[in-house]
């Protein structure tokens, strides 16, 4: 019982070294953060979050994209409500989500998704690596506040622009999810939206759960002055990509993803040997680093990837290997590895970033248990920076760190000043991502 408390309490403590706590000194109540639980999806290893929308409110599930640049829902598919307002070309609306594009409705009967006059945007699927045309739109949002320890008072926040997407773009999302929530750093993606409504800073913390029985979090909000020097936060400047890393875009559109400045990659201290020029970001896009929600684990690309499994297995040889299981290149016998407090005990890989700021990541981020007498690198092959699919050239990131690899990593995205702050595994402070505390306030 005290471990958890104190478990609990120290995390509580974290985030709310993030979010300044609830005031309301006048009638009309303003919250200074807002909180999202996210589950972790059993099957897919999406990361979901669920949001109110619509009048009357309706329970919208949603997979979360960190890098996502909007905020899309499927409208084919029974989209009923009074609040609904279409954003019609040459609006205000238009102008924020950078639309250059109007549309016509074939229809006779005009619906969500459905209007003439209308702008509209591209709404993407990571997942199929597919973007559709989509009607953007506005209606109410329903979320809680918190003051950074407990989920507050429910807030409504009118006029959140979205975009409509038809049902086949649901695909591959897991079950019941009919849309997807962008993080991404856009105007028009959920953090900015927030931060417009409310005037908080454009910044939000992120922590995921290792576990699909308890939820993570995202907290949309401020920073105190007081900073508690305990955090452990450290950070390391956001790089912007100018290519857009979606599926459909217009010229001239940066990325709405967050790239981090990886210059190396090492092993139980040791440099992992590549060419390093593949973490540079050249002008068509191509290369960089990234951090997705959607990637369940770690993508390196081929020659990045070989290294780094044979400096491993190097780091590693005393424990027998055994057959690989898809998706991964190399596994070993669990039964000849030990545990810590910060997972399996095996060599520490660090990502090396600008001014030699270090990203550990320890057994409990690196490997995955895929029986009970297997583990697993837990990085996958990103395949080469240049491909074709279906006839179409595409071009890649380098090193895409996924969700695996965040999983009960406090992280903090500042907009506002461009910067990632990052806690590395939470396990050596004796908690986790699902401890914060969704309790509501009396």
């Amino acid at each position: 019982m005290a471990s958890s408390f104190n478990m609990r309490l120290l995390l509580c403590c974290l985030f709310y070294s993030i979010i300044s706590p609830t005031s309301s000194k006048t009638p009309s109540f303003r919250p200074k953060a807002l909180v999202l639980p996210v589950t972790k999806d059993a099957y897919t290893n999406q990361y979901l979050t669920q949001i109110n929308q619509r009048t009357p409110l309706v329970p919208v599930k949603l997979t979360i994209d960190l890098g996502g640049e909007l905020f899309w829902v499927d409208c084919e598919n029974g989209y009923i409500s009074s609040t609904y307002k279409p954003a019609r070309c040459l609006s205000a609306q238009c102008n924020l989500a950078r639309s250059k594009s109007c549309g016509e409705c074939l229809k006779l009967e005009a619906k969500p998704g459905c209007n003439n006059n209308t702008c509209t945007l591209f709404p993407y699927n990571p997942l199929i690596h597919t973007s559709a045309s989509g009607e953007l739109a506005q209606d109410i949002i329903a979320i809680q506040s918190t003051n950074g320890l407990n989920p507050g008072k429910v807030v409504s926040v009118p006029n959140v622009i979205f975009t409509c997407s038809e049902t086949f773009l649901l695909e591959n999302l897991a079950s019941g999810v009919t849309g997807i929530a962008g993080l991404g750093r856009k105007k028009i993606a959920l953090p900015s939206q927030f931060a417009s409504a409310f005037s908080f800073k454009r910044k939000f913390s992120l922590c995921l759960s290792s576990s699909t029985r308890y939820n993570g979090v995202v907290i949309f909000g401020d920073e105190p002055r007081d900073l508690l020097p305990y955090t452990g936060l450290i950070y390391t400047p956001l790089i912007l990509n100018p290519i857009s890393t979606t599926g459909a875009y217009f010229n001239g559109e940066p990325s709405a993803d967050y790239f981090i400045g990886l210059k190396s990659i090492k092993i139980d201290n040791k440099a992992v040997p590549f060419n390093t020029l593949l973490l540079s970001i050249d002008e068509d896009g191509t290369g960089g680093t990234k951090i997705s929600t959607v990637h369940p684990y770690t993508s390196l690309e081929t020659s990045i990837y070989k290294a780094v499994v044979s400096a491993f297995a190097e780091a590693l040889p005393e424990v027998p290997k055994v057959k690989a299981v898809s998706p991964f290149g190399v596994c070993f016998d669990a039964n000849k590895i030990g545990s810590t407090r910060v997972g399996p005990a095996v060599p520490h890989i660090d990502f090396v970033l600008q001014n030699e700021i270090v990203w550990r990541v320890y057994g409990s981020n690196s490997m995955v248990r895929v029986s009970n007498d297997v583990l697993c690198l837990g990085f996958v092959d990103g395949g080469p920076l240049h491909f074709v699919e279906w006839g179409v050239k595409y071009t890649a990131t380098a090193v895409v760190i996924g969700g695996h690899q965040i999983e009960n990593n406090l992280l903090q995205f500042d907009l506002a000043a461009s910067k990632l702050g990052f806690s590395s595994s939470l396990l050596l402070r004796q908690t986790s991502c699902s401890n914060f505390n969704f309790t509501p306030i009396a």
